[in-house]
């Protein structure tokens, strides 16, 4: 396994400037989808009830990123430096676009979902650098003090990542959310159409992405599959535990397990491929691989839970 993915490691994934470009394009129509479910009023709602949505967002950028790191530290003799830097980079993301309808379809707090989504995109411009910066720091410190060599140079620029996620989330999300309040009957009537495509716009990001190293990628998938399952596995838990620990109602419960176990992995296979931030030449196959299928998998386990919950009644404790 781990002779496997060093292979993969060694790979410099080749991509174009033009499909850089599209990748980035591409990530700002998801989040303007993203925004579009997104109103002002989910901002001022925080301030009547805040503990679940405090709960909540504990629970996705302090609770998750902490319990990967741990859990990238007990494999590392088991993976490489680029699948555990992936594994934290993903656990570093806010929630992934699809989210608020998985918790609607889990019968539950569709409302908390939005709030949650709504906050953890807007910070997420200072919470994604940040995490990804202290945890995958301290894991490559880590990594190399236990006597590992690290195939490459991973150097990791806060300030390039700061920049860079401002202008792909922050920019599209103030843009989709005027979009929704100043045009509601068209909103209305593209937002679902426009979910749709966003969905098939990932798997077209990887699709690009993976095109001129398709050889590569068959060689490991099984084991990153694996490591992905466990993880991914290990996020909805981590965000059912904490809301469980903090005493949250199953209604909001749900929303919660769902928000911090979907990531929006898009967002890290663009930043992978910024060469502001990764220079060309660097061997980051590992980190793509693991954020690409995240992306994928996330969906499936996601529908699959909340397509459990919906037939699962919440009784007394909803409110």
């Amino acid at each position: 396994m781990f002779e496997a993915l060093q292979k993969m490691d060694e790979v410099t994934l080749r991509f174009s400037q033009d499909g850089l470009l599209i990748l980035n394009l591409t990530l700002a129509f998801i989040m303007f989808g993203v925004a579009l479910g997104i109103k002002f009023e989910h901002f001022s709602r925080l301030a009547k009830d805040p503990r679940s949505v405090i709960v909540g967002y504990i629970s996705q950028f302090f609770v998750l990123p902490a319990i990967t790191f741990l859990l990238v530290i007990a494999m590392k003799n088991m993976i490489t430096p680029t699948i555990g830097m992936g594994m934290i980079l993903v656990a570093s993301c806010p929630g992934g676009n699809i989210s608020n309808f998985m918790s609607s379809l889990a019968k539950g707090n569709a409302a908390l979902s939005v709030s949650l989504t709504a906050l953890a995109t807007l910070s997420a411009i200072f919470m994604t650098p940040l995490n990804f910066a202290f945890w995958g720091g301290l894991f490559l410190k880590i990594y190399h003090g236990s006597g590992s060599e690290l195939l490459q140079p991973l150097r990791i620029d806060p300030i390039e990542m700061f920049k860079t996620v401002f202008i792909l989330l922050g920019v599209p999300l103030i843009l989709g959310m005027l979009f929704a309040k100043y045009l509601p009957k068209i909103t209305a009537a593209i937002i679902k159409p426009i979910k749709i495509l966003s969905i098939l716009a990932f798997f077209a990001m990887v699709f690009i992405l993976f095109r001129s190293n398709y050889d590569y990628f068959l060689q490991v998938i099984k084991y990153i599959m694996i490591i992905v399952l466990v993880h991914n596995l290990i996020a909805l838990s981590t965000g059912f535990t904490f809301a469980t620990i903090t005493r949250r109602s199953r209604f909001d419960r749900r929303a919660i397990t769902i928000e911090t176990g979907i990531q929006n992995s898009g967002l890290g296979l663009v930043l992978l491929f910024n060469p502001n931030i990764f220079p060309p030449g660097l061997a980051i196959g590992g980190m793509a691989v693991v954020t690409a299928w995240w992306g994928v998998w996330h969906i499936i386990s996601g529908l699959a839970i909340a397509g459990t919950w919906s037939f699962i009644p919440l009784l007394k404790d909803k409110r």
